[in-house]
C-alpha cells in the first residue's frame, strides 16, 4: 500500500529551530515508546521525528 505524502511548511525563529534541533537531538527511543501505544507506534514516531531532524539539518540546525 502506497501512503500520500504531506508536506508542511514551520516558521520560527533561529532560537526555536536551535531548540527543537537539540531536542531532537536528545529525545530517545524510551521517551517515544512512553508516549506511544506500542512499540510500532513508537517506532513510527521515530521515523516522523527523524524527517523533521532531516530538514531543520537542511536549514542548517544540525547540533551534532
Amino acid at each position: 500500500m502506497t501512503q500520500k505524502m504531506v508536506t508542511f511548511t514551520v516558521t520560527i525563529n533561529e532560537d526555536l529551530a536551535e531548540a527543537l534541533s537539540q531536542f531532537l537531538k536528545r529525545v530517545g527511543f524510551s521517551e517515544l515508546r512512553q508516549n506511544a501505544v506500542d512499540d510500532v507506534e513508537a517506532y513510527t514516531m521515530r521515523d516522523a521525528l527523524d524527517q523533521v531532524r532531516s530538514s531543520l539539518q537542511g536549514a542548517g540546525y544540525d547540533p551534532r
